[in-house]
């Protein structure tokens, strides 16, 4: 086995070895964000006190996009991949204290210093990606991302079970321990295998270039924000507790309907290329047309799904199926703007670009999970999804604006 991989060209080698630590981490975080609403709801925190424990962690991501892709491009992706295994080590460690210590602030504290590792390790895994493949290689790189981002989604879906097992298994300490151990040896195994200064840019950037210039990346930027608002307003805290309150379904119900629907979701992402028409061959890749199309295609599933629910036509059946009609058709347009960044981001100081991106991402979140709680407390689940519907639209239009032209085309335009 080991002969095996010293037999793997250098460029893959890092790029199993960024994927390693990725998946590792992964797992962490979602059996950690399993672990703190179950522990937490057996405490007896009411469901807005459980939810605020992660306000620190969505907050805190939109600022580190931002400045960790300014430190990716200074100091290299490997030690910001590095660092993010490091604060995890650390987070974790805070939590494995007795039950009497973890009052909310302190909660919210350990919370925000894993939204800060999480991010730092996303960027970090997305960037290294343009640095590892081939230039000019669309089709491979395309190929990569998806394979990368779905597996991700599927095994934060997988951490959620691993969180309620070790939960059970070993109690809430003793989980954290152990996450904590095993990502130590990871962080210990990247420390001395992980390429030096991949993705640093060969001329220092200055921090007033953190904000993008490049019009295709503001765009899908901003498309990217409203996007993930429009699966946040519905999926976060209106559906798991809509499913609970007016259907009846247990916790352990909800939470494997959804990690259920989290694993399918990362695998739809692993093979969108297939589904999108990419040859991964012959570089043939989606551009503003395919994304378009299917911005277009989501939303009119939303619209349906919202009229179902609004007309109580057969509910149950309308949410479950629809939202996995959804979560089919988001994860193509979420692997096809995760490629599309990586695809128009910049070759040197790459992590700036996808940095900024991943930061309005994080926005969209957090404005997704905000107006979850306060439009489904004032107007019921069916409001959120034509919120959602609203969100959609917005995508649809703002990617109507994205470019048609390669990056090479891209950048020269840009430069003149």
């Amino acid at each position: 086995m080991i002969a095996k991989i010293r037999g793997l060209s250098p460029g893959l080698r890092q790029y199993l070895l960024v994927t390693f630590n990725y998946w590792n981490f992964t797992l962490t975080d979602g059996a950690l964000r399993m672990l703190v609403v179950l522990h937490f709801h057996q405490l007896g925190y009411s469901p807005l006190a459980i939810a605020s424990l992660f306000l620190f962690y969505e907050i805190f991501g939109v600022v580190t996009n931002l400045v960790g892709g300014y430190l990716g491009a200074r100091i290299g992706l490997n030690r910001t991949m590095n660092l993010g295994l490091g604060m995890q080590v650390v987070a974790l460690l805070m939590l494995a204290v007795p039950s009497t210590w973890l009052s909310v602030p302190y909660v919210m504290a350990a919370q925000a210093l894993s939204g800060i590792a999480k991010d730092l390790n996303k960027m970090s895994a997305k960037s290294a990606i343009k640095t590892l493949v081939p230039k000019g290689e669309s089709g491979a790189l395309y190929h990569w991302v998806a394979v990368l981002t779905g597996s991700k989604n599927a095994l934060k879906g997988a951490g959620f079970f691993l969180g309620g097992l070790l939960l059970v298994l070993l109690g809430f300490q003793g989980a954290m321990a152990a996450m904590a151990s095993v990502l130590l040896l990871v962080l210990l195994a990247s420390l001395n295998w992980l390429g030096q200064d991949m993705g640093r840019a060969k001329s220092k950037p200055k921090f007033s270039q953190l904000f993008s210039k490049s019009h295709s990346i503001n765009t899908l930027s901003a498309a990217r924000l409203f996007l993930f608002g429009a699966r946040d307003l519905w999926f976060v805290i209106a559906l798991p507790v809509y499913l609970g309150t007016t259907f009846g379904w247990s916790h352990t119900a909800v939470g494997g309907f959804l990690a259920l629907w989290v694993i399918g979701y990362g695998l739809v992402q692993g093979i969108a290329p297939r589904i999108t028409g990419s040859d991964r061959r012959h570089g043939a890749v989606p551009d503003r047309g395919g994304a378009l199309k299917w911005a277009a295609l989501l939303t009119f599933v939303t619209l349906i799904v919202a009229l179902g629910v609004q007309l109580q036509f057969l509910p149950q059946f309308t949410i479950v199926v629809g939202l996995m009609l959804f979560g089919a058709v988001f994860a193509v347009n979420s692997s096809l703007h995760s490629f599309l960044i990586v695809h128009y981001a910049g070759e040197d100081g790459v992590s700036m670009d996808v940095g900024f991106y991943y930061m309005a991402n994080a926005m969209g979140r957090l404005v997704g999970t905000i107006l979850s709680g306060l439009v489904f407390q004032l107007a019921g689940l069916a409001a959120c999804l034509w919120v959602s519907t609203a969100f959609l639209a917005l995508t649809t239009l703002i990617s109507l604006k994205l470019p048609r032209e390669s990056r090479d085309s891209l950048s020269q335009g840009e430069q003149s």
